[in-house]
């Protein structure tokens, strides 16, 4: 396939993915505003006020980050989860796989389309958020950056998960028994600093509170982690899991057997 051509077919995947989850954005979009609502209501206004100032900041500013970076973590790894499997299971891959498009081709599609819901979620959650807090921005750069390439990660992590899926049932195992547990210790509701040394350095091993701490950074500028180790870190991961979803594409795991 000419370049142009590749283009096209990335663009139409990206298209069909994009309308996939705005056509029922009341299943994928406005969830996520209600659930962020209801933390920065509960843990925000009636457990936020009776801890205080955390990093110099309040409380529900603090948590902020972290709500924001969650919603674009689920988003964007369900999003590609549940779209791949589906193809797989409606046996739409095959014509895909048999067609001239390069398999990177179809991986960048899909996570395309993860990293679309992901910025729309986060965008939604982040509108809603400003009604609790108070958002400041650090550092534009940083900010996106950090969501962007954490909103990649879960995408490819999606993918590799929709690859191994044998039913509807397995792609919700990751997402409750690995992700969101990760999600929760990776320092939304609080500094690491406030744990036992022990417990910190158990933290560190968390890929996502290096992500969270990036994001926290470009919006209030105060971090547990330093700043370059958490690009360092995600990038690894954007590096790493790419080229595992495409091999396994290309040897067609999961599907051709």
């Amino acid at each position: 396939m000419t370049p142009q051509q590749q283009f096209i077919a990335f663009k139409t995947i990206v298209i069909r993915e994009f309308l996939r989850f705005i056509r029922i954005w009341l299943q994928t979009v406005l969830p996520p505003v209600i659930t962020t609502a209801l933390y920065f209501i509960i843990f925000g206004k009636l457990i936020g006020s009776q801890i205080g100032a955390m990093a110099g900041y309040s409380y529900m500013d603090y948590i902020t980050p972290g709500l924001i970076m969650m919603a674009i973590i689920t988003n964007s790894y369900a999003n590609v989860v549940s779209s791949f499997f589906g193809t797989k299971f409606h046996h739409n891959i095959e014509e895909m796989l048999i067609s001239p498009v390069p398999g990177y081709v179809i991986l960048l599609g899909f996570v395309a389309g993860g990293l679309a819901r992901g910025m729309v979620v986060g965008l939604a959650v982040s509108i809603t958020a400003s009604f609790f807090a108070d958002i400041q921005l650090h550092s534009l750069s940083i900010t996106l950056g950090i969501a962007v390439m954490t909103s990649l990660v879960f995408a490819l992590g999606g993918f590799i998960n929709g690859i191994y899926a044998r039913s509807f049932d397995d792609i919700s195992i990751i997402p409750t028994f690995v992700l969101t547990p990760l999600t929760y210790l990776g320092g939304i509701f609080y500094s690491i600093d406030m744990l036992p040394a022990f417990w910190q350095q158990v933290s560190h091993c968390n890929p996502i509170l290096y992500m969270i701490n990036g994001f926290r950074y470009g919006l209030l500028g105060v971090s547990d982690i330093d700043i370059m180790l958490s690009f360092g870190m995600t990038l690894a991961f954007i590096l790493g899991l790419y080229w595992y979803a495409l091999r396994l594409l290309r040897i067609g795991h999961g599907i051709r057997s």
